[in-house]
C-alpha cells in the first residue's frame, strides 16, 4: 500500500482531463462516492456531483491550477482511435491524442507541487492482430504491418491507428517528470450498463436478434467490466512500484463467436443473425467507426495487474455479461 492510502488515510484530489466521456464518468462517480475530490477538465462543463473546469486541451490556462498539489492526474482526453478514419480527419485524430498529452507536460513543468501519479489513456489496440497467443505487457508484440491472414496484410488504416498509439505513448513517456510516476493505461473495451456505451450498442444488436457471430468469429475480444476497471485504477494508485504500460483487460479474452453467444444467453435471446465482414464494413461506415473495432483480434491480458496481486470480480465474460444485463434491467425498472 502506498503512502497515498486511498481508503485508509485521507481523501485524494484527482484531476481528470478529458473525463467527460463514458470511462471518465465511471471513474469520477467511483472516486466521488468514496469521498475523494474529483475535478474533470472538459471543453463543455456540465452539471455533475463533482467539479468541472473548462479547458480546451490546446493551451495553458487557469485549469493548470487544479493540478497544483493534486494527488493523481488521469488524462482521458482525445477522440476514439476507432472512429472513422479519413484523410481529412487524420490530423485531427492525431492532435486530439498527442496534443493534450504534450500540453500536460508543459503544465507539469510549471507546477511547484505536481501530482505524484500521472496516468494517461492508451489502448490495447497497440498490440498486433493476434489469434495465436495472449499479449501481456512483457511479451506482447506491438502491431504495425502485420499479416491478419495468410494472404492479407493489415490495411493502412489499421496500421496508422497502431502508429498513432505508439506516438501517443512516446509523447507521454518523453522527458522527465521529477516526483511524478507515470502509467500508460492500455485499456480494452470497457463494459458498463450506461446509455450510449459499448454495452448498449452490443445489447441493442442482441435484443433485435442481430447479435450473431461477427466476421468469421475467430477474432478475440479483450474486454473489462466497469467495476474491475475502476478497482484496477484504484489499485494502480495504491501500488507505487507499478510504472510504465499496464493492460486493463479481463484475464480471459475469448473468440467473438463465444463472446456473442454469452451475450445472447445473458439477454435470453436464443438466436442472432451473423454479420460477415462485408456487412460489418457497411454497418460501421454508417456508425462512423472503423471495422477494426469488431474485426481485429485482441488478446490483451493483464499480466502486470495479476503479478501484483490484483483480483478480478469478473474474470470471465459470461458472468460479467449476466451482471451487466441485470443492472440494465434494474435501471429500466426504476
Amino acid at each position: 500500500m502506498s503512502q497515498l492510502g486511498l481508503a485508509a488515510t485521507r481523501p485524494l484530489r484527482i484531476v481528470m482531463p478529458g473525463g467527460s466521456g463514458q470511462v471518465g464518468h465511471i471513474l469520477a462517480r467511483f472516486f466521488q462516492e468514496r469521498g475523494h475530490q474529483v475535478t474533470v477538465l472538459t471543453r463543455g462543463p456540465y452539471t455533475a456531483p463533482w467539479q468541472t473546469v473548462f479547458w480546451d486541451g490546446s493551451q495553458l490556462g487557469p485549469w493548470v491550477e487544479t493540478l497544483e498539489g493534486a494527488d493523481v492526474c488521469i488524462n482521458l482526453s482525445g477522440r476514439s482511435v476507432n472512429c472513422r478514419y479519413t484523410a481529412r480527419n487524420r490530423s485531427q485524430l492525431y492532435d486530439s491524442r498527442i496534443g493534450p498529452t504534450r500540453l500536460l507536460h508543459q503544465a507539469f513543468a510549471t507546477l511547484a507541487n505536481p501530482p505524484r501519479l500521472w496516468m494517461n489513456a492508451s489502448t490495447a489496440t497497440i498490440y498486433r492482430h493476434s489469434l495465436d497467443r495472449d499479449m501481456d505487457e512483457a511479451t506482447g508484440e506491438l502491431g504495425g504491418q502485420e499479416m491478419i491472414s495468410p494472404h492479407r496484410r493489415a490495411s493502412e488504416k489499421w496500421n496508422w491507428t497502431v502508429e498513432l498509439i505508439k506516438d501517443w505513448e512516446a509523447a507521454f513517456f518523453s522527458g522527465e517528470t521529477p516526483g511524478t510516476r507515470r502509467v500508460a493505461l492500455r485499456t480494452s473495451l470497457v463494459f458498463g450498463p450506461e446509455s450510449g456505451s459499448i454495452f448498449a450498442v452490443f445489447s441493442r444488436l442482441v435484443r433485435f436478434c442481430l447479435g450473431g457471430t461477427q466476421g468469421n468469429g475467430r477474432q478475440y475480444v479483450s474486454w473489462i467490466h466497469e467495476t474491475d476497471f475502476a478497482h484496477a485504477i484504484e489499485f494502480l494508485i495504491d501500488h507505487e512500484e507499478i510504472v510504465g504500460p499496464v493492460n486493463l483487460a479481463a484475464p480471459h479474452p475469448l473468440p467473438n463467436r463465444e463472446f456473442m453467444a454469452a451475450f445472447r444467453e445473458a439477454w435470453e435471446v436464443p438466436n442472432g443473425l451473423p454479420a460477415p465482414a462485408p456487412l460489418i464494413a457497411i454497418g460501421t461506415f454508417f456508425l462512423r467507426i472503423e471495422p477494426e473495432l469488431v474485426l481485429k483480434s485482441r488478446r490483451a491480458v493483464p499480466g502486470r495487474l495479476l503479478q501484483s496481486g490484483f483480483q478480478f470480480d469478473f474474470p470471465d465474460w459470461p458472468e460479467a455479461a449476466a451482471d451487466l444485463v441485470r443492472q440494465w434491467r434494474a435501471r429500466d425498472d426504476l
